[in-house]
């Protein structure tokens, strides 16, 4: 009897282990972003405006997981028609390749803040390991929306050539840098 009594007090004195909280991508302020050089003259900036997907985020475990999904034919460049331009065969081919993707494979921490995620985008049918690092992190309960939310960003460096995108490379710059501002709502 007294065994059984210690027994419980210890399950009751235990802490409780967090479990892992899932988040869904808030559509309205999550906008990846991608630059490059073009001819030398200026830097590029373009952004796609339809992205969705699932962050699994466990603070105490120092855990997460990213499952991103990006609308190509969403890609804003300021210009219908430069849009149409982009979407062609040469670039996001998003006739053959209507997303591009972004699945982790492992999300550093320091402390208790992620870091980096290290995953596989996939564009136009050809997946490469890519290290996002984060340059900002925030998790509290967002104002207005009344629920607990994240927040990231982060950046990337990738060659266009190596996801066969690599039209006029070099004049147009291969190297491309892809930044991402996330929010997201859990669920």
């Amino acid at each position: 009897m007294k065994l059984g009594l210690i027994a419980l007090a210890t399950l009751f004195a235990t802490p409780a282990i967090a479990a892992p909280e899932i988040y869904s991508v808030e559509p309205n302020h999550t906008f990846p972003r991608f630059e490059y050089s073009h001819f030398g003259y200026s830097t590029q900036i373009h952004r796609f405006n339809k992205t969705s997907g699932t962050i699994v985020f466990d603070r105490a475990a120092k855990t997460g997981s990213v499952d991103i999904t990006i609308d190509a034919k969403s890609v804003d460049t300021g210009y219908a028609l430069f849009n149409e331009h982009i979407q062609g065969e040469d670039f996001f081919d998003t006739a053959k390749y209507p997303t591009i993707t972004y699945q982790s494979t492992a999300v550093k921490f320091d402390g208790d803040k992620p870091v980096a995620v290290e995953g596989k985008l996939t564009v136009k049918g050809v997946t490469k390991p890519v290290t996002l690092t984060i340059t900002s992190f925030q998790a509290m309960p967002h104002p207005i929306a009344k629920k607990d939310a994240i927040g990231a960003n982060a950046v990337a460096k990738i060659k266009r050539t190596e996801f066969n995108a690599g039209k006029y490379a070099p004049h147009v710059g291969d190297d491309v840098t892809l930044t991402i501002a996330l929010e997201a709502l859990k669920q």
